[in-house]
């Protein structure tokens, strides 16, 4: 037992020392990503595989890169975008306003997800609540955002981080746990780094709601601000980019767990994904109620890892845009908190199924990305700002083909809504 706990104990501590990395894995794997794995998983097995492998390895590149900027000058994204860039005023307003939209629409799926996977859970063990499904998912949304609103209305950084913590380890263990009681085809998990799309209605959409959930430009954006509020220096240069890396390579392993924990319960017996616990109805007669249990744990704690960093940002992008100043205790922040806590009950208090909507919502996010890479490329690039940390050869050519890869998915995506009219 002692043994168990001291394993538990140095994870826990390994978690703590990626640091930034932990708010950028809440930011990419929610509700909206287990969504986007599960749909295509049990759709196409793991022929997306390679775009997941693309967006992390670009998102880890970008990591770095605005990492990097923020502990050689001591600044912030937007902060810089407006102090150093012709546009920059412009391109920072129009990315606070693409992100708060994406994050906020994510956000109403994320918590209709959340409490429709706990009604849900429920009712399996407590059947007398079925045809109360609308009083209930409403009160248990109202009850985890309320938690969600006194936390961030209370705590700091340090404690925000260490909540993340738990909820990442919780996703985490879950879905690799989920994996290893599927066991899906290793065969069928190589060929999905082959790159094709899938030749089917719905199919480019779901390609650019990967990208979207996977290079969340929020990630981005946010991470100079978390890496002030980790109270990093230019010392930590090597800390940032180890933290870059794990954070990309646990993005990966997580959402790649996921789509093959799906191939492996749906995709061969060709069931589309429509309820949140599709996965877990078919987990069942594999596992039990163990495998309700540990499904439930994993899609509870991504929803709940992605809520806290969500809730956050609008404020976050604003006070960065003002003062480049990471304030977690101001009026400002706790009145925006405030308002995406009300909208987030929109899918609760309308009944929507969240599905649908959570795969548009990634799809959306692509759009500001471009933007999000050009602005860094610029930053970096520039010899009086960098000094001898300029972005060398390496970072140039990941910055470029991130910048490459995300319009061409900007532009897939922008067909894929247009045919979807």
């Amino acid at each position: 037992m002692q043994n168990n706990n001291s394993i538990l104990k140095k994870f826990y501590k390994f978690l703590l020392g990626i640091g930034p990395g932990i708010f950028a894995i809440g930011y990419t794997i929610g509700t909206g990503s287990v969504t986007s794995m599960i749909v295509a998983g049990s759709s196409y097995g793991m022929q997306l595989l390679w775009v997941l492998l693309l967006s992390c390895i670009f998102s880890g590149v970008l990591m770095e890169a605005y990492g990097r900027y923020a502990l050689v000058t001591g600044e912030t994204a937007l902060y810089a975008f407006r102090k150093h860039l012709k546009f920059g005023n412009l391109m920072a307003i129009l990315i606070i306003i693409g992100i708060t939209f994406g994050q906020w629409n994510s956000l109403i799926g994320i918590l209709g997800i959340s409490a429709n996977a706990i009604y849900e859970s429920l009712a399996l063990f407590f059947p007398a609540i079925k045809g109360h499904e609308y009083i209930a998912v409403l009160s248990i949304a109202i009850i985890v955002i309320s938690f969600m609103y006194w936390i961030l209305w209370k705590g700091n950084y340090s404690i925000f981080e260490k909540i993340l913590v738990i909820f990442v380890s919780l996703m985490g263990l879950s879905f690799v746990l989920s994996l290893f009681v599927i066991l899906p085809d290793p065969a069928e998990i190589v060929k999905g780094f082959i790159p094709s799309v899938p030749q089917v209605a719905g199919g480019k959409m779901l390609v650019a709601a990967f990208v979207g959930t996977t290079m969340a430009s929020a990630t981005f954006i946010s991470r100079p601000l978390f890496i002030q509020g980790k109270k990093w220096t230019k010392s930590n240069l090597k800390d940032q980019r180890k933290d870059a890396i794990w954070a990309a390579l646990l993005i990966f392993i997580i959402s790649s767990a996921i789509m093959a924990v799906a191939m492996g319960a749906l995709f061969e017996k060709g069931e589309p994904v429509t309820k949140v616990l599709d996965m877990v109805y078919a987990l069942e007669p594999v596992a039990g109620k163990f495998a309700i249990a540990i499904f439930f744990m994993g899609t509870l704690a991504a929803g709940l890892s992605s809520v806290f960093p969500i809730l956050m940002i609008a404020p976050l992008m604003l006070a960065d845009y003002q003062s480049g100043k990471l304030d977690t205790s101001s009026k400002q922040f706790k009145i925006m908190t405030g308002i995406a806590c009300i909208i987030g009950l929109a899918v609760p208090i309308f009944g929507a199924n969240p599905i649908k909507a959570q795969i548009l919502t990634q799809v959306l996010n692509v759009f500001v990305l471009p933007l999000v890479i050009i602005g860094i490329i610029i930053l970096t690039n520039r010899e009086a700002l960098m000094k001898e940390h300029k972005a060398g050869l390496a970072l140039n050519i990941g910055m470029i083909l991130a910048l490459i890869f995300a319009c061409i998915i900007s532009y897939n995506g922008a067909i894929a809504i247009f045919e979807s009219l």
